[in-house]
């Protein structure tokens, strides 16, 4: 199929009709990533249920961070590939094509993860007929996915590193549940979602909720 060309964070990417369609508001997701890379550790970022990889790419673009994009697609991580090619940043990206749980090795550790799972109720995806289906269902409360993002970032996130996980709703945020190793930092509401910031406990996490 043709590559479909969009715009973001300024960028120029190219993403295809069988991925989700990339929201223009998840920009601030980027721009909050980006903004947290001067405040965590040296080191590499993961991205979760990457799509066309344009959070993620738009967040550690004008750095020299390590990008790891993972998605269950295929089509999703050529377009990545595709999109650090033509960034320049080939040799700063690496795409992984597997499930959330086999996706990061036991000893990996991250400074930032920016996870997007689908978070649409499996009743309400008919709502959204212009949307793939398995790209935005997320079981019955549209949590399923989201559950599996944190327990990646519980297990590989730097112990002053720092996550944005991506929900639909500020009752989704309260509703995800956290594992252990985990808190909620702050929640910053948009008009079509919200994004959850996650730290490891310690008097540097604060708490905004």
């Amino acid at each position: 199929m043709t590559p479909l060309d969009f715009e973001f964070a300024g960028l120029v990417l190219t993403t295809d009709e069988r991925l989700l369609t990339p929201r223009p508001w998840t920009q601030a997701q980027s721009e909050w990533a980006a903004e947290l890379l001067d405040d965590v550790p040296d080191g590499p970022v993961l991205e979760l249920c990457a799509g066309a990889g344009h959070i993620g790419l738009a967040a550690v673009h004008g750095s020299d961070r390590h990008l790891v994009a993972v998605d269950r697609e295929e089509v999703a991580v050529d377009r990545i590939r595709a999109n650090a090619d033509q960034l320049g940043r080939a040799d700063l990206v690496e795409t992984r094509c597997r499930p959330l749980g086999d996706a990061v090795a036991a000893d990996e550790v991250f400074a930032l993860v920016i996870a997007d799972p689908p978070w649409v109720p499996h009743a309400s995806i008919g709502d959204h007929p212009q949307d793939p289906p398995g790209a935005i269902d997320g079981g019955p409360e549209g949590l399923d996915i989201a559950r599996e993002c944190l327990e990646v970032i519980a297990a590989h996130l730097h112990d002053e590193g720092a996550a944005l996980l991506q929900l639909g709703t500020a009752a989704q945020a309260t509703a995800v549940g956290l594992p252990d190793g985990l808190v909620v930092t702050e929640v910053r509401e948009y008009p079509r979602g919200v994004v959850v910031c996650l730290r490891r406990p310690g008097p540097s996490a604060g708490s905004s909720r």
